[in-house]
């Protein structure tokens, strides 16, 4: 007997098959590796690709397969919109392939001027993302291809409104959307509607944290409709952990549902969002989502509510609700005055009409909508960009916080352990870093793009190591003492316990040259041997005298060829580009 749960347009059963014999057939496979079933009626898995363990998805609902379902569904999303490489260059090869993204992009050249070129998205767009005429060309080039010379790449959207095709660079989209509009599911309609009501979702729970917005509780017989949603609502209070169910449409507006979970142990609480056009199915939802992931011990990770509406308003406490929904949330939320009166709301239907649903509420609220298809890996996908709606970071940071920002410095920098500069243009580069006004505590891999793996120096490099490093090559040992204590105690958690060990010992061979006299280190080597190891300190001496360079690190040409981690990763995009051509 096959399986329908509503919002899905193909049995259970069916979905799963489908989407399995597709990975199979495009050696994509996936392990399961971490289930969890917590509370009765709420699944999660964690899936992974067997050959590449950074290409993962999760998946939620009330029964394992339900949450098999949903977690395929992720991973289908996330091979055909290409997310799984968003953060990441492709290399050298890749850029100058004949294409990089998908067969449909377009390429504009960047002109001597750096100005954006004609054909890039639209006047009104371009009103919204660059209201002050800012941006420049150079701003919008992909990390992916990290190619200055080949220009722009941007991607086919439909308009909405108007069914016309606008070009939307690819950077944009990585810089400001992140994963979210992205869906795939058994039917276009169906995609496009998971891909709105996460819109919605998110939207509607960034508007109640900014807003310190009181919602109406949900009436018990609105809840007893659902019974195996109330029986896990109720698993979770004999557990200990009180529950709150609000109805956070806005009074009707949005399809979204708000579950509150305490934790009087220490005095923290998780707010948990969904969303979809039927009640039911948002309420199951967000339920499942507040324990995807998770188990009951894992739920002593959260904040107290506040009282500091600025601080729960604060962008860095949005994106950490974004990341993990870790963040503070107001006690105004649970404020017996709610903002709106509780609204029995309902917006579904097939999916076709949810989808014409769900876009009747994009018209009301005057948003624009772009959409773009995938079906390269027969199994429908869509990416949705709700203009001024769907944004996880705002416009600016194309100008302040953009994803390319230091990839003109990749081939300097993954050449700088086999290099042989003289001291002055060592200790240049620490004052270009400076003048780029790089983050210190920024991690050099996410700046970069790679995929370092975990297992060697340049996995845990920072900025700040960096100069550091930099500053011993040019032998400014008063630089290389403040950005040496400065690694220490920014990294001393994340680093092997081997490293930290060599940090000290440098930390203690950087003062000794600092306040004696070099040619006095036979005096002291015998104490420092004890304390350290004899290996260590004849190895961190020589990075003090610059005998050796650049602690830990090894050179890595342009296609990333020692980053085991990083090929994994291209095997896997090798495989997606083949499905394309």
């Amino acid at each position: 007997m096959k399986t329908y749960i509503p919002g899905k347009d193909a049995a259970l059963e069916d979905s799963i098959t489908h989407f399995q014999q597709r990975l199979a057939n495009f050696d994509l496979e996936v392990n399961e590796t971490s289930w969890l079933n917590p509370v009765p009626n709420v699944w999660s898995v964690h899936i992974q690709n067997k050959n590449c363990p950074l290409c993962f998805a999760n998946g939620k609902g009330a029964s394992k397969k339900a949450a098999l379902a949903s977690a395929l569904g992720e991973y289908f999303e996330r091979l055909s919109t290409n997310y799984f490489f968003s953060d990441f260059y492709l290399g050298q090869k890749v850029a100058n392939s004949d294409f990089v993204h998908y067969p449909t992009e377009k390429w504009f050249a960047i002109t001597d001027d750096n100005r954006l070129p004609e054909g890039i998205l639209s006047p009104e767009l371009l009103s919204f993302y660059d209201p002050d005429h800012e941006l420049s060309a150079r701003d919008l080039i992909d990390l992916q291809s990290s190619n200055n010379a080949r220009g722009i790449c941007a991607l086919p959207f439909i308009h909405q409104s108007n069914q016309k095709t606008v070009y939307v660079p690819v950077n944009l989209i990585a810089n400001l959307y992140a994963s979210n509009g992205m869906s795939a599911g058994n039917s276009q309609n169906e995609a496009r509607v998971q891909a709105l009501s996460e819109i919605f979702e998110r939207y509607v729970k960034n508007s109640i944290i900014t807003q310190a917005i009181s919602l109406p509780t949900i009436p018990n017989d609105v809840l007893n409709r659902y019974p195996n949603t109330v029986k896990s609502i109720a698993s979770l209070e004999q557990e200990g952990f009180p529950i709150f169910c609000f109805d956070a449409s806005l009074g009707g507006q949005f399809p979204v549902i708000c579950v509150v979970l305490f934790n009087p142990d220490n005095g923290t609480c998780y707010a948990s969002f969904g969303a979809h056009p039927d009640f039911g199915v948002a309420l199951e939802r967000t339920v499942t989502e507040l324990l995807q992931g998770r188990s009951l011990k894992d739920l002593d990770v959260f904040s107290p509510p506040s009282f500091d509406n600025d601080d729960v308003a604060d962008l860095s406490n949005l994106e950490t609700h974004f990341i993990d929904s870790s963040g503070l949330i107001s006690w105004d939320l649970f404020s017996q005055q709610a903002d709106y009166a509780f609204v029995d709301w309902d917006f579904s239907g097939s999916t076709e009409q949810e989808f014409h649903n769900l876009m009747s509420i994009m018209k009301q609220q005057d948003i624009e909508v772009l959409i773009m298809d995938y079906q390269h890996l027969d199994v429908y996908a869509c990416r949705i960009l709700a203009v001024g709606m769907s944004e996880i970071y705002p416009p600016e940071d194309l100008l302040i916080a953009n994803n390319n920002m230091a990839i003109d410095w990749r081939n300097t920098i993954l050449s700088l352990p086999n290099s042989e500069l003289n001291i002055d243009q060592y200790l240049a580069l620490i004052n270009q870093l400076d003048n780029n006004s790089f983050d210190d505590s920024g991690r050099i891999r996410e700046l970069l793009g790679l995929a370092t793996g975990s297992d060697n120096a340049w996995f845990t490099l920072r900025v700040g190591e960096l100069k550091a490093m930099l500053a011993l090559a040019g032998q400014d040992l008063e630089q290389a003492k403040d950005w040496i204590d400065w690694t220490i105690e920014m990294n001393s958690s994340i680093f092997s316990k081997e490293r930290n060990h060599a940090y000290r010992c440098l930390q203690t061979l950087v003062d000794f040259a600092l306040s004696r006299d070099k040619q006095q280190f036979s005096d002291y080597q015998a104490a420092f041997n004890k304390m350290y190891g004899e290996t260590t300190v004849t190895t961190m001496w020589q990075y003090v005298t610059a005998e050796k360079r650049f602690f830990g690190l090894f050179a890595v040409d342009n296609n990333l060829s020692e980053f085991t981690a990083h090929q994994q990763l291209l095997s896997v995009y090798t495989k997606l580009k083949q499905t394309m051509n």
